[in-house]
């Protein structure tokens, strides 16, 4: 790796740390990062999977405020993470990507609508009978962050958003927390069976740090209704793109 690619990847890995951490949109950056600097499509998936734990402790470190009393919550979804980021990273390893591919536009923006009009499907999520446990939708975003993953933070924010009133940036905390399970399971799987680029994904994973650490000062500052409709614009941005052909390369968020 030359100096120019060790400085794309840097560079990447602050804007998908920040991206990531005030929204959940990190591989929008990260992984054409990766693939700018020649990795192939696996190889760059796997290695943006473990580059990414970056960005749950940096979020975390720049997010104590935001997470202060939320540690039975985190670790209640965070069993849900495990698990889920687990049986991801096995699929991957052991299935095709084109089932996945073809719904991966229309899950990202579902989560896009659903923080867009997230007072009235909130209203309705809350009627009786309507209220499965927050934990199954948790379980199956950490499903898909491990085996894909492109938007995946933007899917759990909306979950999350819809479960329970509190400011964006308490969700927004707890969502990139709770989503870093899930890396951190897939990435232990891929560092053992997949063919990760170590020197791309620490210096990605440096830049990560230190975007995800400052993000969350950003989202404490910036107002509630414009920071979530410029979350799922970005998101339905995305859906279209992967929707016209980029879905082949998308991966983990």
């Amino acid at each position: 790796m030359n100096a120019d690619h060790a400085a794309l990847l840097l560079a990447g890995g602050v804007g998908a740390g920040l991206t990531g951490s005030m929204g959940g949109l990190a591989s929008l950056v990260s992984y054409p990062a990766l693939l700018a600097v020649g990795l192939p499509p696996v190889a760059a998936n796997v290695t943006n999977t473990v580059a990414l734990l970056s960005t749950a402790a940096g979020a975390a470190a720049g997010s104590r405020t935001e997470l202060r009393g939320q540690g039975r919550r985190i670790a209640r979804h965070g069993v849900a993470g495990v698990l889920g980021g687990t049986a991801g990273a096995v699929l991957l390893l052991n299935t095709p990507a084109s089932a996945f591919e073809r719904v991966v536009p229309a899950l990202i923006a579902l989560g896009g609508f659903a923080l867009l009009f997230r007072d009235p499907v909130r209203a309705w999520y809350a009627r009786p009978g309507r209220r499965p446990p927050p934990s199954v939708a948790v379980l199956l975003i950490a499903v898909y962050s491990g085996y894909f993953g492109a938007g995946a933070g933007v899917l759990l924010l909306a979950a999350l958003s819809l479960t329970t009133v509190e400011p964006l940036a308490i969700t927004n905390a707890v969502k990139t927390v709770v989503l870093g399970f899930s890396t951190v399971a897939a990435a232990l799987i891929y560092a053992v069976l997949a063919p990760v680029h170590w020197t791309a994904a620490v210096v990605l994973a440096a830049g990560c740090l230190v975007g995800s650490w400052i993000g969350p000062a950003l989202v404490r500052r910036t107002p509630e209704r414009p920071l979530r409709v410029v979350i799922a614009i970005a998101a339905l941005a995305l859906a279209v793109f992967l929707w016209h052909g980029g879905s082949s390369t998308a991966t983990a968020t």
